[in-house]
């Protein structure tokens, strides 16, 4: 079937409008010094159809034709002993590793660590950052969301899609994560594996699925914008939220994230090298996505919910404070009209914390010197996920 010609459909819409023209795109563009315009946009807007063939086909010749915990099973013994081109493996598993196996000449082992120092280093505001900016604010964009919501991951449950996340987004931040056979590669090989399985049921098992207007299911144009969330986003939010970083850090994020969108299957000039770039992207990319939804509703409401639900604090004061403080770090680092759209409730004092956590900021990363705050930033960081992994490891939790 011929496939239609994308066009920057909604870029006369209010919502898109008031983003780039006085919310937090206008911000970012500030941010960044962006050039933003359309003339790139046949560039970028056939990658709404183009999805990761080669881990289509591993998924098809390892995950189809075995049990799944044989196939993972599987998988896990090519990422941590290697494959070569003698082994008696699919082909595709060869190309697959071929790739990934050998690091890519624009690879750059001091901008990756200086990546992975500054989202250590970043703490608690990192994972506020993450959950209250990067993942609440993307569920205003509706069709990115279709693939959580055909693959039914509300009935997962909140508690266990963030346990997921912060498995991975730590796992690939720290020192070294992204070495051959290292954690955080394996959680990258996983990762794409996962989104190729998920593709792949959707389009078996899913008739409705509009890809006229929503694009493949997990395409790579969508991915892009996912991982400009990781960087641009998250630098984002870290400055509203008091805190300063040097050239360096800010080049290192990209760096991270573009080496991490490569090792997904993202094609790499979609994967920008800084922020400028990283912005024009983004507004390429938004021009075809329409405003929340029912369904962006019910995304975000869970993910203010699973405070509630969480059983790692013991009592229900504390997870009602909870959910209170990322209710206000939400309207604080999110436009009022996205807030609106995902119906995220009013509540009283809401710039307070906020505005505490940011001046506080600003005097801890005076007094506080950086080795300090990385090992720091680190503990917390795994203190968290230890907490969330205790809680839903193996206890099928939702």
């Amino acid at each position: 079937m011929e496939r239609s010609i994308v066009h920057p459909r909604f870029k006369n819409s209010p919502h898109f409008k008031d983003f780039w023209q006085k919310g937090n795109g206008k911000l970012l563009i500030e941010f960044s010094g962006a050039e933003v315009s359309f003339s790139e946009f046949e560039q970028f807007s056939p990658y709404y159809y183009h999805v990761d063939e080669t881990g289509d086909q591993v998924v098809k010749d390892v995950y189809f034709t075995k049990k799944f915990h044989e196939a993972t099973r599987e998988i896990e013994k090519y990422i941590r002993n290697g494959v070569s081109e003698n082994d008696q493996v699919p082909d595709s598993v060869k190309r697959l590793f071929k790739e990934v196996q050998k690091k890519p000449e624009w690879l750059n082992e001091e901008l990756l660590k200086s990546g992975a120092e500054l989202c250590m280093r970043s703490g608690l505001d990192a994972l506020i950052s993450l959950r209250d900016y990067c993942l609440i604010g993307g569920y205003d964009y509706a069709y990115l969301n279709k693939p959580l919501i055909v693959t039914e991951a509300l009935k997962k449950g909140a508690v266990k899609r963030l346990s997921e996340t912060l498995d991975f987004w730590v796992n690939v931040t720290r020192y070294h994560a992204l070495d051959i056979h290292a954690k955080g590669y394996e959680f990258a090989i996983k990762t794409r594996l996962i989104h190729s399985y998920a593709r792949l049921s959707i389009k078996k098992h899913y008739a409705d699925w509009d890809t006229e207007n929503w694009g493949e299911p997990i395409n790579s144009w969508d991915m892009m914008a996912t991982y400009i969330g990781f960087s641009l986003v998250f630098l984002h939010s870290l400055k509203k939220l008091g805190n300063s970083f040097s050239n360096e850090e800010e080049l290192g994020i990209f760096h991270l994230w573009k080496y991490v969108g490569y090792l997904l299957g993202i094609p790499e000039h979609l994967l920008p090298d800084h922020k400028k770039q990283a912005t024009e992207y983004f507004y390429l990319w938004s021009s075809i996505q329409p405003p929340s939804d029912k369904d962006s509703v019910l995304l975000a409401h869970s993910l203010l919910d699973e405070s509630l639900e969480n059983p790692i604090l013991k009592f229900s004061f504390q997870r009602r404070n909870l959910r209170y403080l990322h209710i206000c770090c939400t309207w604080f680092l999110l436009d009022d009209e996205v807030c609106k759209r995902l119906n995220i409730p009013e509540v009283s004092n809401k710039k307070v914390f906020p505005q505490v956590k940011k001046a506080t900021n600003i005097i801890y990363n005076t007094l506080v010197g950086r080795k300090a705050r990385i090992e720091a930033g680190n503990k917390k960081h795994l203190k968290v996920l230890e907490d969330y992994l205790r809680i839903t490891s193996g206890s099928n939790f939702h």
